[in-house]
């Protein structure tokens, strides 16, 4: 083996494990919401999962806007730890009915501010939700990031039905039919899942896709280190 074709080896064996690591970044970047479905006209339980996405700032802040479209009657949030969190409602243009009389507004948006989520981290926010709508199959949550550099990221892209995803989509909670097929008692079983379970799920593709780049880059640096000690042998 030549000096200049280990050489390019090396290179480009280097460049697919940074690929491969770069690819497993991002598919773990985006703000979700879990579990992804609920079922229709219930109250679930969701945590809206919000990875940092840079490598040299820290998220410091966090909006997710509820649809306006299908309001909410029944919003609550679980505290978390070093953030504080801002709730704020809205008029409503047709009042909801609910247990005793009818609501004039609902929740709009919710932000938690004041902590920190520093890179190669993420934190999870808990909203109770209900009644969800019985005339809709999904609810679009728009979202902004705010990192200490100032900058903001808006997961505000409607990601349609998931085959062309955006750059920046939304969080999307699908909606189903209440007791079909067997439905409910998935969505039920999984809303029991300990938020770290889906964590650890995403987190392992994650460092799957980062291993094997690392591991292919590892072998190419191996594959150039052993065509230039041949190649030092023969001279």
């Amino acid at each position: 083996m030549s000096l200049v074709r280990a050489r390019r080896l090396a290179a480009v064996a280097t460049l697919a494990g940074v690929s491969l690591v770069g690819l497993a970044t991002a598919a773990s970047a985006h703000v979700t919401v879990n579990p992804g479905t609920a079922e229709k006209g219930g109250f679930t339980k969701v945590s809206f999962r919000v990875p940092n996405e840079k490598p040299s700032a820290g998220t410091t802040q966090v909006r997710v806007d509820l649809p306006a479209d299908h309001p909410v009657a029944f919003v609550s949030v679980r505290p978390v730890p070093g953030w504080t969190v801002k709730v704020a409602k809205s008029k409503l243009a047709t009042p909801l009915k609910a247990e005793g009389g009818e609501l004039t507004e609902a929740v709009s948006s919710i932000t938690w501010s004041g902590g920190r989520i520093d890179p190669g981290q993420f934190q999870e926010f808990d909203v109770s939700l209900g009644p969800l709508p019985g005339n809709a199959d999904r609810l679009v949550f728009k979202a902004a990031q705010t990192y200490s550099d100032n900058s903001v990221v808006n997961w505000d892209q409607d990601p349609g039905n998931g085959t062309n995803e955006p750059e920046h989509p939304a969080p999307v909670l699908k909606l189903t039919p209440k007791g079909a097929d067997g439905q409910g008692m998935a969505v039920a079983a999984t809303s029991k899942t300990p938020p770290a379970a889906s964590a650890k799920s995403d987190d392992g593709t994650a460092r799957t896709l980062g291993g094997v780049g690392i591991a292919v880059g590892v072998i190419g640096i191996a594959v150039g280190t052993y065509g230039l000690s041949r190649n030092r042998s023969r001279a």
